[in-house]
């Protein structure tokens, strides 16, 4: 089924790229599964981090989109292409430039004005004249010009186009660095979250193994066990604190790595950042399934269109390159010798008319920008089919990575409950007589691997969460 749709979706990109530049980007083809009856426009909720319920992950998120560089830059893009976008569209309506100037002038008495003065007045009669011409004289003049292509073929319209869409390209590269912004910020905030709760298991540990080994030594010196039992309980010690560095290590690195995304110095999130009881609880589930609309949002597709739609309308840019080029002109000018005269009505002097430029000869090279402009469409389609197979492909595997998980997480959740049990039970007995202390720390040490697995889980669970609303494309809408 897979192989027929691409089919289809390629017959359809490469034979549209030959239709010319009238062509629109196709709608993306998506798999059945994904066209929900009840899919909405807002199946995606457009502030998704918000469902963790964590204040300080909102803080973190909200910070992160003013301050990070990578974001400004690609704001201060959309500024420039829209910038441009008005140069192109400013083609459009007639050029009007004004002047105005004063020069003092002499002509010269052996120039090529005066030959003539000589053929016609030879002699002492022409010298005269010629002195008389070559006194110096101001010249006083001011007026404006206007000019007009009309655009008959079209080139103009197709360079707005074009500014159109490579504008949308860059608002569609804001919001591909705004998600990927976000997903980052949330994904290390979860992870740093998940390390610290980690080191607070680890710690937990190491003192139960650490009681468990004092509880050993006495029973060694009571004769009790021998020394292999308590080499054994040694060598568990210092495997569990063998894990604390490791964790404060990544501890310190998440952090580090949200103060980079947040443009903040070294040092500068450590307070806001502080190990505490966590706070941010997991979303139950994906909100309103998984729609093609919402699908359609991600910014690498719709930029893969706009770059498409960019490439198409540079074709007709191109072709109305092989055609004649009519401009209107028009000028009025006072000109005058003396300030006096200059705003007499008789200094006027203007022109008006129309004017052509017809391309003849070029060596074939208006011609080959044509085969070159087709080329650059076809391979903006072809990006097109590879943009929207890659998304397929990565909303698969983020919605089969967070079930998988999902499953992973609800056996656990059950293992925990079973420890938590088990430990109750162990310590109610101890504390009757029934068990001695070894048994009850022995569940004590089981319930910590036990919640260790199940906060690692937690943490891969949000992340795979994440991963699905950056897949997804988000419906956040900057």
């Amino acid at each position: 089924m897979r192989s027929k749709l691409w089919i289809l979706v390629s017959s359809a990109l490469l034979g549209a790229c030959a239709v010319g530049p009238d062509f629109k980007a196709p709608e993306p083809d998506l798999p059945p599964q994904w066209r929900a009856a009840t899919a909405s426009q807002d199946a995606v909720e457009r502030e998704w981090w918000k469902r963790f319920n964590d204040p300080t992950l909102d803080a973190l998120v909200e910070r992160a989109l003013t301050s990070n560089a990578q974001v400004q830059i690609a704001t201060l893009r959309v500024v420039q292409s829209r910038l441009l976008r008005g140069v192109e569209a400013g083609a459009r309506w007639p050029q009007v430039n004004a002047s105005a100037g004063y020069s003092r002038e002499r002509q010269s008495e052996h120039g090529t004005a005066t030959r003539l003065i000589d053929l016609i007045a030879p002699g002492p009669e022409g010298e005269q004249i010629i002195r008389l011409l070559s006194d110096p004289f101001s010249v006083y003049q001011g007026g404006f010009d206007v000019g007009w292509e009309l655009d008959l073929w079209g080139r103009v319209r197709r360079s707005v186009e074009a500014a159109d869409a490579n504008l949308r390209m860059t608002e569609e590269d804001l919001r591909d660095a705004q998600l990927s912004l976000v997903g980052d910020v949330v994904r290390n905030y979860l992870e740093l979250r998940g390390v610290q709760d980690q080191l607070r298991i680890a710690n937990a540990d190491a003192a139960a193994s650490a009681d468990l080994v004092e509880l050993t030594e006495y029973r060694v010196r009571g004769g009790l066990v021998d020394q292999l039992d308590l080499a054994t309980q040694r060598a568990r010690l210092a495997e569990s604190r063998s894990n604390i560095p490791q964790l404060r290590q990544q501890e310190v690195q998440l952090i580090s790595a949200l103060a980079v995304l947040l443009n903040v110095e070294p040092g500068g999130l450590d307070a806001q950042l502080a190990a505490t009881q966590s706070t941010f609880s997991l979303p139950s589930a994906i909100a309103g399934g998984v729609p093609s609309e919402v699908a359609r949002r991600r910014p690498d597709i719709k930029r893969a269109e706009a770059q498409l739609q960019a490439a198409t309308a540079e074709i007709g840019v191109a072709v109305a390159d092989l055609y004649p080029r009519f401009t209107l002109t028009g000028s009025f000018v006072q000109q005058s010798l003396s300030a006096s005269d200059f705003t007499d009505w008789g200094s006027r002097q203007w022109s008006v008319g129309p004017s052509l430029s017809l391309p003849i000869f070029d060596g074939g090279r208006r011609r080959t920008a044509v085969e070159i402009r087709k080329l650059d469409q076809q391979q903006a389609a072809v990006t097109y089919q590879q943009t929207v197979l890659r998304a397929w492909h990565e909303i698969e595997n983020a919605l089969s990575g967070y079930s998988a998980e999902q499953e992973h997480n609800r056996e656990l959740a059950t293992a925990l409950a079973a420890s938590r049990e088990a430990y109750e039970i162990a310590r109610v007995r101890y504390n009757h007589g029934m068990i001695n202390y070894l048994a009850e720390l022995d569940a004590r040490r089981t319930l910590y691997q036990t919640e260790r697995a199940y906060s690692q889980s937690n943490t891969q669970l949000g992340t795979q969460w994440v991963a699905v609303y950056k897949a997804l494309g988000g419906a956040w809408t900057p």
